[in-house]
């Protein structure tokens, strides 16, 4: 099996619903990064968040936003590339691992590598990564393609969280994920 075959792209929770002033600049950075995988044959599985009426972020978080169209939809800047993942998953928790059905889906799949990317840091960016940690995989969040939608502050307190879950070799920036894994960045080609 190569590299690439054991990698995934994670793209968390890029929908309408947490977009924001803070949050919005990563979207094209995600665009460009699921472009530039995908093309070189890389799988993608994006995730949504679907709130429900009783869940714990409605009974705890007070929190009732994410229940219906348009919020749980993907950006319409990533709706081609979701057309050509690996997957869209639905969950009602935090991350990918949250439901049976992305830990499933990665078995299956055999994905050893863990690309994270997405919105928001703090919280399902950094229990995707965790969950992988914790059924022995290996995470990588990507830290430039990632946001919060509360603010740089709480994305700079995400990613040291997850430094101290993962380890701190496991924070990468876009420029750091392996050549093979990527095609040229456009700007690169255009050079």
């Amino acid at each position: 099996m190569s590299a690439h075959n054991d990698a995934v792209l994670v793209v968390v929770d890029v929908q309408n619903g947490f977009i924001r002033a803070e949050s919005a600049p990563v979207v094209p950075i995600i665009v460009n990064l699921v472009e530039r995988w995908q093309a070189v044959g890389g799988d993608v599985v994006f995730t949504r968040y679907v709130n429900y009426p009783g869940s714990p972020f409605e009974r705890l978080v007070r929190w009732s936003e994410c229940m219906t169209s348009p919020q749980i939809d993907v950006v319409e800047e990533l709706l081609p590339y979701a057309e050509k993942a690996a997957a869209v998953i639905d969950k009602k928790g935090y991350g990918l691992f949250a439901d049976a059905a992305g830990a499933a889906l990665v078995a299956e799949r055999g994905w050893r590598d863990i690309y994270v990317c997405g919105i928001a840091t703090e919280s399902c960016v950094l229990a995707t990564a965790l969950g992988a940690f914790e059924i022995d995989l290996t995470p990588w969040v990507i830290e430039d393609a990632s946001a919060s939608h509360a603010g740089q502050h709480v994305h700079d307190a995400g990613i040291l969280v997850t430094k101290r879950f993962i380890g701190e070799g496991q924070i990468i920036k876009v420029a750091d994920i392996p050549r093979l894994l990527l095609a040229p960045d456009r700007e690169i080609c255009d050079a």
